[in-house]
């Protein structure tokens, strides 16, 4: 453990005696806690340039301005933020006002997003802890909460308590309100109010408890854990464009397979992608478990590596069993199997999209790393370097590795592919040739028809 975050530690077990005299395992109400600059960790280097500017701007307009949430306890347990989130007693309107760049944004609840470049600070008004004026559906899902109220109020409205924390541009402090300081010091991540309750009223709050839990090597707290498996079917009310969102959070942020693992432990996989829970379940082989976890394996050391993923990839894996078993229900009603493939790709990512809502542009790559699976055996003449030409070949040949990993026979056919890519020009057709012998389909030629004189035939 770094020196930076012992240090932390040891100014928490000081700073927060209250906490600490008794494990609270639900957080109802706020109790502030102030923990002064010289009890801290952060510093304003670790905050990005973009959100100083809007915390001093905020405060140079006579508001209060805080940052919140991930990025103050990040930075208290060490690690590097990237998004930087401020919470303040300004109105979207008002914070109109004071940057050019803001647009407002959110129906269930308005935000200010302050524009530089591609770099987006999201700033919340403080909420209101007010029943009455919350629009709720009949499981509890909060449809609309535009109610402001104090920072009190606004912090028992968070999610988890370790999210509760405030850092003070004025004076540089850290602020409290529901013992997240303890839980960051226990590793434990602990819902602020009854979790069930909270579930209802947000049901994507039970994919976060997973990522923070994946993501900072927490423990979920046993009251917070209990009820997930139970409302896991509530994340159907979620909308699939949301979902989206949470998947790309989820896998493509380094712990993908801590992740998978974790949402299947927890029974909310099958929420997210129904049928590839079933198609696991019912594989004896484990190739397909394989398949995946080779895939999210692969996906994670590109993200530490600080390579380039496609959202699209992943899908491709997680969906390929079920686009493989739907076109095998299609061949036994008498469809062949290429009409009964090329069928099933839309059913399947039509029926994925019920749950997770796939964009086109990423649906289009699934649909051609899908199909040049059908074209990469076609390793022989004219054919072959159609599909090296091909713009997606580089992701369907990556998804043939993939498929080589978890099932044996499909290694020869990888393993030329490999090869190939490194071969000179002059060794690519000599290997063509020989494959278009002894592998490819045989050419039929005609035998010409020598021309004659037509015989008269006798009369007798």
């Amino acid at each position: 453990m770094s020196p930076r975050i012992n240090s932390f530690i040891a100014n928490v077990k000081n700073s927060a005696k209250s906490w600490l005299a008794g494990d609270k395992s639900s957080v109802t109400t706020a109790e502030q806690h102030i923990v002064s600059r010289d009890q801290h960790s952060i510093s304003r280097k670790d905050i990005s340039d973009n959100a100083l500017k809007v915390l001093y701007r905020l405060k140079k307009g006579g508001y209060e301005a805080f940052l919140v949430g991930g990025g103050v306890r990040d930075i208290l347990l060490g690690l590097h933020p990237k998004d930087f989130d401020i919470a303040t007693n300004a109105t979207p309107e008002q914070c109109r006002k004071l940057f050019r760049n803001c647009r407002i944004v959110g129906r269930r609840f308005k935000l200010a997003h302050i524009l530089f470049g591609r770099d987006v600070i999201e700033v919340a008004t403080f909420r209101a802890h007010c029943d009455d004026n919350i629009e709720q559906g009949q499981e509890g899902m909060i449809l609309r909460d535009n109610v402001y109220g104090s920072i009190e109020e606004d912090a028992i409205r968070r999610d988890f308590t370790i999210n509760a924390l405030y850092y003070n541009i004025n004076d540089f402090s850290v602020h409290d309100y529901c013992g997240g300081l303890t839980d960051l010091r226990k590793r434990q991540l602990r819902m602020i109010g009854d979790p069930e309750t909270r579930y209802r009223e947000d049901p994507v709050r039970m994919l976060r408890a997973v990522r923070l839990e994946t993501k900072l090597d927490l423990t979920i707290e046993k009251n917070t854990l209990r009820p997930i498996d139970e409302l896991s079917n509530l994340l159907k009310q979620v909308p699939a464009a949301r979902l989206w969102e949470e998947y790309r959070k989820m896998f493509l942020s380094g712990h993908g397979l801590k992740t998978f693992a974790a949402l299947r432990e927890h029974g909310l996989f099958h929420a997210l992608f129904p049928a590839t829970d079933r198609a696991l379940i019912q594989d004896n082989s484990d190739s397909i478990l394989a398949l995946i976890e080779h895939a999210l394996i692969n996906t994670d050391n590109r993200i530490r590596e600080e390579q380039s993923v496609n959202p699209a990839f992943l899908i491709a894996v997680l969906l390929w069993q079920p686009l493989l078993d739907h076109a095998e229900s299609m061949q036994r009603k008498g469809v062949n199997f290429n009409d009964a493939f090329f069928k099933s790709m839309g059913k399947v990512l039509a029926s994925q999209s019920e749950h997770i809502s796939i964009p086109r542009r990423y649906s289009l790559v699934i649909r051609d790393i899908w199909a040049l699976q059908l074209r990469l055996p076609m390793n022989y003449g004219k054919k072959a370097y159609q599909v090296l030409e091909h713009p997606r070949f580089r992701a369907a040949y990556d998804f043939l590795v993939l498929r080589s990993q978890a099932e044996e026979k499909h290694q020869e056919l990888a393993q030329w592919w490999t090869e190939f890519q490194d071969m000179s020009p002059e060794k690519r057709r000599t290997v063509l040739r020989n494959n278009h012998k002894n592998s490819g389909p045989k050419r039929r030629y005609r035998s010409k028809k020598r021309k004659t004189t037509p015989q008269t035939h006798s009369q007798n």
